[in-house]
């Protein structure tokens, strides 16, 4: 895959995939705030750091991708579509994502739109959402002495829907740490099948809502009861769901912060 490579301008047509990490602005990497710096599009998802536009050029063509849970300003393909159109007009586009690209943001698809067309494509890499939105509520997902695994599974489709493809059963029994990405709506339905397939009902969980901005609220409970915490919290996307003992940690790694600078 070709890259778009160098601090200065590219030269020609170019896509870039660009993580722009889980919630805060400064959370972006250098590359690809240099790269924002330098498009002549940007292609901006719902649950990009939407501070990061004050960093474009003026003149820079930005388009909302929106992709809210029910409802898109536009499809997959329509995106797909845009990278590839604009690059082959000779402009250097940047697709700015929430997390990283390739955790449950389908970079890959866009990779391979780009690479079907001949377009020079580069990913960069973001700082997901599944390990740094629990890192910043003090939340580590992995700790010495209470699990050295743990795994990140998409809630989108709830366990009991068919077109789950996730091995539920798996990850109710494993032994470490569960991240769910996009399940607050589900939330009570993965709950619910978690303990019903293994998991004990009384396992520490938290969901983070907002991770990393201002709007942050974080609940922490029993696996069988906090779908109802959230509920009645009024909680919704986004969130992350944390389910294990590492939960527990909080309470002693959540204190008083050094302020951003």
């Amino acid at each position: 895959m070709g890259e778009a490579t160098g601090v200065d301008r590219p030269s020609g047509g170019w896509v870039a995939l660009v993580g722009g990490g889980p919630g805060r602005a400064d959370l972006i990497t250098v590359r690809g705030l240099r790269l924002l710096q330098v498009a002549d599009v940007v292609v901006v998802d719902r649950l990009a750091p939407r501070d990061l536009l004050a960093e474009v050029r003026p003149g820079t063509e930005i388009i909302d991708a929106g992709k809210a849970p029910h409802g898109h300003n536009l499809t997959q393909d329509q995106i797909n579509a845009v990278l590839v159109d604009r690059g082959r007009r000779g402009l250097g586009v940047v697709r700015l994502k929430g997390g990283d690209p390739f955790v449950f943001g389908r970079g890959g698809e866009e990779a391979l739109a780009c690479a079907a067309a001949g377009l020079p494509c580069e990913i960069v890499p973001g700082v997901t959402s599944a390990v740094a939105v629990p890192a910043l509520a003090g939340i580590p997902v992995t700790h010495r002495g209470i699990t050295q695994d743990v795994t990140i599974v998409s809630g989108h489709v709830d366990p009991s829907h068919p077109g789950s493809t996730v091995d539920w059963d798996a990850v109710a029994t494993g032994p470490g740490t569960v991240v769910v990405l996009m399940g607050v709506a589900a939330l009570a339905e993965i709950s619910r099948e978690l303990v019903k397939r293994g998991r004990h009902p009384d396992t520490p969980a938290a969901v983070i809502h907002a991770g990393g901005t201002p709007d942050e609220v974080v609940l922490t409970g029993p696996l069988v009861d906090i779908a109802r915490q959230a509920d009645e919290a009024g909680i919704g996307s986004p969130a992350v769901i944390v389910v294990g003992d590492v939960v527990t940690l909080r309470e002693r790694l959540a204190g008083p912060r050094p302020a951003a600078g």
